[in-house]
């Protein structure tokens, strides 16, 4: 599978909550970092996804906000996954900056120059990504 999201992980889906028109999946990762998705009950359907079955998660890299000094910081996003910035690389307006989970997962985000430079992004130090549920698509394998 060829896709233009610079974020694909694969995992293990190990919940599906259904409400009146979503459900939140939840998938863990093969470093045991979990990720929630919303997506449609028909998505669900249609998709066959269930626990226990195997699910691949799609996020495009400027759908990735990025925080440092975020222990005191509670958000509505569900997904905060915190890791180590890995490498940062500028372009003219944005950069793209690559964090690694403890689990060894990368996290790719596009952000502007300015707001690496006020997060103090370099290599080695702590970082979270911020994904909200609904900006995750599910993909299952054919």
């Amino acid at each position: 599978m060829k896709v233009s999201a610079r974020n694909v992980f694969k995992g293990q889906v190990s919940k599906v909550q259904e409400g009146a028109v979503n459900a939140e999946v939840g998938l863990t990762l093969p470093g045991g970092e979990q990720l929630v998705a919303v997506v449609t009950l028909e998505s669900i359907r249609n998709l066959g996804i269930s626990v226990g079955k195997e699910a691949i998660a799609l996020i495009k890299a400027p759908w990735v906000m990025l925080m440092t000094e975020s222990s005191d910081i509670r958000l509505s996003a569900r997904n905060c996954l915190e890791g180590k910035v890995l490498s940062v690389n500028d372009g003219a307006v944005n950069a793209e900056v690559v964090i690694e989970l403890a689990g060894g997962s990368k996290v790719y985000s596009i952000v502007t120059r300015d707001a690496v430079a006020e997060l103090g992004l370099k290599p080695g130090v702590s970082a979270t990504a911020v994904i909200k549920a609904s900006h995750i698509i599910l993909g299952v394998p054919a």
